[in-house]
């Protein structure tokens, strides 16, 4: 169980760079609006048997609903959209710009019943950055909060974290050894996973199914 709330800090940090580039790539910290597509394109790859039937996905972590925007302009009407973020200012952004979606602003490590369950939950970019964090408190905020929200998935999830197979490693992102990852997951998640490293980027992207 985590003690401190040290976590806070990373969303901090993303609150800061939405005050100072607003509505954008980097105002959640995407560096390359090139980049953002594709990762919108394989979070949503989680989904089995896509345009079948209508469903439901959490954008967990939504900060400015720019998933939101990547399905509409690709016409993926049978997917249901919510959001939820730490931040109320990222939510009160979000509220403003798409009214009528539905939006949680929740900290479900301390308060995990304050989301329903939904088919999907996509998390792009939670575990990414570790910020000031150690690499075993992000290690341990990764683990706990992981289980919460694959609890909450009725088929699956799908997040990303930094690779390790890059020439260099910045202090301030959580590179995950997949040989951590996958011991995690075959003991306390699931062993129904898939992970991604085909896409381009210096990250990989994990799928969990029930």
């Amino acid at each position: 169980m985590i003690k401190e709330k040290n976590y806070l800090k990373i969303v901090r940090h993303y609150e800061s760079c939405l005050e100072k580039y607003g509505d954008s790539c980097r105002g959640v910290d995407w560096p390359n609006p090139e980049d953002v597509d594709v990762r919108y394109k394989v979070m949503l790859e989680v989904i089995k048997n896509p345009r079948l039937q209508k469903l439901t996905l959490l954008d967990f972590g939504c900060g400015a609903s720019h998933l939101y925007e990547y399905i509409k302009r690709n016409n993926l009407g049978h997917i249901d959209y919510y959001g939820l973020d730490l931040s109320e200012k990222f939510i009160e952004l979000c509220r403003r710009k798409f009214p009528k979606n539905n939006y949680y602003c929740a900290d479900v490590i301390e308060y995990p019943g304050s989301i329903p369950d939904f088919d999907y939950i996509v998390m792009n970019g939670i575990f990414t950055e570790k910020r000031e964090l150690t690499f075993d408190e992000m290690l341990l905020y990764f683990k706990e909060l992981l289980s919460i929200v694959f609890s909450k998935a009725k088929k699956g999830a799908a997040f990303n974290v930094m690779s390790k197979a890059v020439d260099w490693e910045r202090e301030d992102l959580f590179h995950l050894p997949t040989d951590i990852l996958i011991d995690f997951l075959k003991k306390d998640i699931t062993r129904n996973f898939v992970i991604r490293n085909d896409y381009g980027l210096y990250e990989y992207t994990v799928y969990i199914y029930k």
